[in-house]
């Protein structure tokens, strides 16, 4: 990661064209500094906030195609080394048809889930239209709120830093302890069911 203060300064020196490709690998933190310029009257608020999620979205959409046209052509046996047999891919493919948009906005909110998120629902081959409307209005929320607590609280970026971080680390942990609960649960009724069977 770039440090917060030579982005801060490479932002408030060459403005909008650094600050879409630098929001695009950074996220959330370069918006917030990037909102606390705007308020500084460094940038136009109006022109970050279309920026930066315009970016985001962009971001989405490369890890999308990573999942889809890019994992997609690895030979079989490669796929298979990375435990992506066509049962699991399969499954990837029915959860991301049934429960995509919801997983989409999970992976939004976490942000420490989102690229794996991303990249699984390119791999499922998830309709890129529905990925697109879905990611798009999740984004733009998220994005919102941070121009806002960029631009009322901004002067904190390196303590909004160590805030972001440490939210994604509990909601990432939530996360897996209800997905590990989640496939204890589901292998108990497994046990049941085939411990029923005469």
């Amino acid at each position: 990661m770039i440090g917060l203060e030579t982005v801060t300064a490479l932002i408030a020196k060459e403005g909008l064209a650094i600050l879409a490709p630098i929001a695009m690998l950074e996220g959330p933190i370069v918006t917030v500094i990037a909102a606390w310029l705007a308020s500084r009257g460094l940038l136009d608020i109006w022109s970050v906030t279309l920026v930066v999620i315009a970016a985001d979205i962009v971001g989405d959409m490369l890890y999308y195609a990573i999942g889809r046209w890019g994992l997609n052509r690895l030979p079989q046996r490669w796929l298979m080394k990375m435990g992506l047999n066509r049962a699991r891919l399969a499954a990837l493919a029915g959860h991301f048809h049934h429960k995509g948009g919801r997983t989409l906005v999970i992976g939004k909110i976490t942000h420490s889930a989102g690229a794996p998120i991303l990249v699984a629902a390119g791999l499922a081959k998830m309709s890129a239209w529905r990925f697109f409307w879905v990611n798009t209005l999740a984004t733009i929320p998220k994005s919102l709120f941070f121009v806002a607590l960029g631009y009322t609280l901004g002067s904190a970026y390196s303590q909004i830093d160590n805030w972001i971080a440490r939210a994604s680390l509990v909601l990432l942990g939530g996360l897996v302890l209800f997905g590990a609960g989640w496939l204890l649960r589901r292998g108990m009724k497994t046990g049941l069911k085939m411990g029923g069977e005469p």
